[in-house]
């Protein structure tokens, strides 16, 4: 690798992919640009504040990985919503005259869509939780319970499980109609971040010939998630069920917070170990991105100059590492 490549390496440069369109996140705002029903590109600009700004502690290794999960949660349901109502999505007809729905205009006002937001993060942790911490230890328990409740035999079994849960998963999800289309952006945004951190010219001809898959990609640090989980609950192991599930419960947010810190580590730099370590959630992005065509692109594009616009490309972080 030369050396003007190697120092674009971690140019601070996130995105996700949305309902037809792609958000890019910078230091201080991201740029959702969006395929409206007209076929024109709309793009909309929010300037936004780190949580360490708020609390010196979410600056800290561990805790910042913790802030960063849950705020790009939030930004990632804000951004979604915002994506709908840009994408014509939000015209359908409903009945807006509902008593219930009327008080809560009348109770909450303009913070409603706030609390909306807030409360489905909220839901959805909890799901994920369950889903991915909490019922691999039932079943994993139950099985082992056949098997002479052997300890080791057990966080084996769970971890089995657990794997092929958020796999079951990823590969269900991936072959829904909508979600095809989102993965699509999502291999478009990938696309034109490697562009952008290889120095290329950000326009479609270039984007199309990089790689769809990224290092820092919301799905490889899921991917790390599960592995880290695994490795911990191996060690942190009890007969007792009940402190078994607040044991998974409670070292949810250092999981999260180690896996932060192994995702930014990977996307800073570029060897050997970077690449070993990063190897299983560039596999998984085989489903959760698929190749875009060039009206994608050209959204994904638009997003990224809509950041560079406001921030240049040598803002913050984005020197070489």
């Amino acid at each position: 690798m030369n050396k003007k490549k190697s120092c674009n390496i971690g140019k601070g440069i996130g995105g996700q992919a949305v309902i037809e369109g792609v958000m890019m996140r910078g230091k201080n705002m991201y740029a959702l640009s969006v395929r409206t029903p007209s076929k024109e590109i709309k793009t909309v600009k929010t300037p936004i504040r780190s949580p360490k700004d708020r609390c010196f502690i979410w600056g800290l290794p561990i805790f910042r990985g913790m802030a960063a999960f849950v705020d790009s949660l939030v930004t990632g349901m804000k951004v979604t919503m915002k994506s709908a109502e840009l994408a014509g999505l939000d015209d359908i007809e409903y009945d807006k005259d509902s008593k219930f729905e009327m008080w809560l205009e009348k109770k909450f006002g303009d913070k409603l869509t706030d609390y909306i937001i807030y409360f489905s993060v909220f839901i959805s942790i909890i799901l994920c939780i369950g889903l991915f911490m909490l019922l691999p230890t039932v079943l994993g328990g139950w099985i082992n319970s056949f098997l002479g409740n052997d300890p080791s035999v057990r966080g084996a079994i769970e971890s089995i499980i657990k794997v092929l849960i958020f796999l079951g998963y990823m590969i269900l999800v991936s072959q829904m109609k909508d979600i095809k289309r989102v993965f699509m952006y999502h291999g478009a945004e990938h696309k034109t971040i490697n562009c952008f951190e290889s120095d290329k010219e950000l326009t479609v001809e270039n984007a199309r010939q990089s790689t769809r898959f990224h290092k820092r990609c919301g799905t490889s640090f899921l991917v790390i998630v599960v592995i880290i989980s695994i490795i911990v609950f191996l060690f942190v192991n009890t007969n007792n069920f009940w402190l078994r599930i607040v044991s998974r419960i409670l070292l949810v947010p250092i999981i999260a917070g180690l896996s932060y810190e192994v995702i930014r580590w990977a996307g800073r730099h570029d060897n050997w170990l970077v690449n070993i370590v990063s190897a299983p959630g560039i596999a998984m992005q085989l489903i959760t991105t698929k190749e875009p065509d060039d009206s994608m692109l050209e959204v994904a594009i638009a997003s990224l100059k809509g950041v560079l616009e406001e921030e240049g490309e040598n803002d913050g972080e984005r020197g070489c590492n």
